[in-house]
């Protein structure tokens, strides 16, 4: 009789031998103190076509372009190694989306980045949230004072979300005490100016701006 594999849908295998915390039973990410202040950042979609290896491969773009990343881990396991390192995926987080889903994204974000770990790949943790609601799961399993990385690009259009996104910040920050923060886009003051003294911040311009330099959209 042939044997049956019930697949759960959340990849067991990327999470082997994990702690887990908090009430969502968020993967822990390992604290091996390996990265570094990336010399440059480079898109997941553009990985196989650039020459330079001397950067870290993000993911702050439509979850369609890597949603097999999430689901097929180990077949990118080879690309990602030629590189310096890996940001851990950015799963969408929306204001107003379910809890149970914005969890699931923030587990599936720390799990990806724990099995990437575990074959050896430097791995800075990504921190995305949606609004105060989002703070007791959110930050989850990201070791403290350590180099974690925040994109604003899409985030920052209006004022409000601003307001938002800066609560969201100085929360995280409170709560991971980083040494370092990489942003991935645009840094207006009214978000970043009062907390320059908090932490360092190391800003990396989005692909947008690269392709896009007479214009300014956050």
């Amino acid at each position: 009789m042939r044997k049956t594999i019930l697949d759960d849908g959340f990849h067991s295998y990327l999470v082997e031998g994990a702690s887990f915390v908090g009430a969502a039973g968020i993967p822990a990410l390992m604290n091996l103190k390996n990265t570094q202040i990336p010399k440059g950042l480079i898109p997941f979609e553009k990985a196989k076509q650039t020459s330079n290896k001397r950067q870290y491969v993000h993911f702050y773009m439509h979850d369609k372009f890597f949603a097999d990343v999430l689901t097929s881990t180990t077949k990118y396991v080879d690309l990602l190694k030629e590189f310096d390192g890996v940001i851990s995926p950015d799963c969408t987080m929306l204001i107003g989306q379910s809890p149970c889903l914005q969890q699931t994204n923030t587990y599936f974000n720390r799990a990806v980045g724990y099995y990437l770990q575990k074959q050896g790949i430097p791995v800075i943790p990504n921190i995305r949230w949606s609004d105060e609601s989002s703070f007791e799961y959110c930050f989850l399993g990201v070791p403290k004072n350590s180099i974690v990385s925040i994109s604003t690009h899409g985030c920052i259009r209006s004022n409000k979300q601003k307001e938002i996104f800066k609560q969201g910040l100085n929360e995280m920050i409170k709560v991971l005490n980083p040494t370092d923060v990489l942003v991935h886009g645009y840094m207006p003051d009214v978000v970043f100016k009062d907390l320059e003294d908090k932490t360092n911040f190391h800003r990396y311009p989005s692909l947008f701006e690269q392709t896009h330099p007479k214009e300014e959209c956050a």
